[in-house]
């Protein structure tokens, strides 16, 4: 795998631009801190000011993160200033003569008017106990009946994706009237607008009839991931729908939009959510371990109408970026113009790889590539790409 050619404190860059606006703000940070103590509230006080207030501009990731270790350690300083006032304070009362206790006096000892006003106040203290008691009850109930919602949701989802896996791995032999003996299959239409019938997988003929935005099936062993794909007119409806198109915050696993299964493209793009439960690709990340990845290196991919296996090439994290950044996009990486197009994406993709896996592809390979949110920076995407073999 290519290795970064940019680097400034450890850390690398990709490109040129960011490389030296790293080195401009490595400048601008070490005249700043030419004379700075920074273990002196006062100095590191006065430089988080000056951040605050813009005085210095920085271009690059790490001048983000000076200013935020700044930021960090004025709060370190802060707090451990006021732990020294408070334990010094504690010590002045340690050696202080204790006070004479208050006298107190009973009711009986107030006028009528006196004992009338506190009696009052009490009154209103426990109403406002009473409401706020009605409250936290109503907000406990609240929650309640939330988490038993998302818990039924949850499970009622686990129990369909596994009926929906039984109905793919069974074997059709339901019996049919003779009339019927015909094999299911899609009818698509080609560029002259002429009828072309594709046969449908025997397993996933069930599954079709149920819901006729099945486009495949991804499976990858020993792990959570084993559920159908979909695919619509849009990358929207599936992010909050299971697949019986009910509303469903775990969504489904679905193939972008622009993909054709038909006529064929470079890269099946699959996405899903990033559940903290595990669910959809909740746990594709755990290929960030090298390890992990070497007992799970492939990926079982089928379409409606063919079965098809794939061998890992790159793992790597990303980001949705917005349309002004001139950047290596890899959700835009459906279909390649040339030969060398294609190579200048693998290229890309093996740059920011996690680690080298040895499979490569050559131009006619096709791709699968599997997208879910990452959490470690806004609009995060953690990427796994594989290669079909069979």
């Amino acid at each position: 795998m290519a290795q970064m050619q940019w680097n400034v404190d450890s850390r690398r860059y990709r490109n040129p631009e960011d490389y030296r606006a790293a080195l401009q703000d490595k400048k601008l940070i070490d005249s700043i801190t030419g004379n700075l103590r920074l273990d002196s509230l006062e100095d590191v006080e006065r430089l988080y000011q000056e951040l605050n207030k813009g005085k210095y501009q920085f271009e690059s990731q790490l001048g983000r993160q000076f200013d935020d270790d700044i930021y960090e350690q004025y709060m370190l300083l802060k707090k451990q200033a006021k732990e020294k006032k408070q334990s010094a304070g504690k010590k002045r009362q340690e050696k202080e003569p204790p006070k004479a206790e208050k006298q107190r006096l009973r009711m009986e000892e107030l006028d009528e008017d006196m004992q009338k006003e506190i009696r009052l106040i009490y009154r209103k203290r426990e109403r406002k106990r009473r409401l706020l008691r009605r409250l936290s009850i109503a907000v406990c109930l609240t929650c309640a009946i939330y988490l038993g919602c998302y818990y039924k949701q949850a499970k009622d989802s686990d129990n369909e994706f596994e009926a929906l896996a039984a109905l793919k791995e069974s074997t059709v032999t339901q019996t049919r009237p003779k009339a019927d003996m015909q094999p299911d299959a899609v009818v698509h239409r080609d560029a002259a607008n002429e009828e072309i019938v594709y046969e449908v997988l025997d397993e996933y003929k069930t599954l079709i009839n149920k819901n006729k935005k099945l486009i495949g099936w991804i499976k990858i062993d020993d792990t959570l991931i084993d559920y159908p794909v979909m695919q619509t007119v849009n990358n929207e409806y599936y992010l909050n729908h299971n697949f019986n198109q009910e509303e469903d915050k775990n969504g489904c696993i679905f193939m972008d939009y622009q993909c054709d299964v038909v006529k064929g493209c470079d890269n099946y793009i699959l996405y899903g959510h990033h559940m903290q439960s595990g669910k959809m690709f909740g746990t594709l990340d755990d290929y960030s371990d090298e390890n992990y990845y070497k007992k799970h290196p492939t990926i079982q991919f089928d379409t409606i109408y063919e079965k098809g296996t794939y061998e890992i090439m790159y793992v790597f994290r990303s980001k949705v970026y917005s349309e002004e950044d001139i950047t290596f996009k890899y959700y835009q990486f459906i279909n390649a113009t040339s030969e060398k197009e294609f190579n200048s994406y693998l290229k890309e993709m093996a740059d920011m790889s996690l680690y080298d896996t040895g499979v490569t592809a050559s131009y006619g390979d096709q791709l699968l590539t599997l997208s879910t949110c990452d959490y470690q920076e806004e609009q995060g995407r953690f990427v796994v790409v594989a290669k079909r073999v069979n």
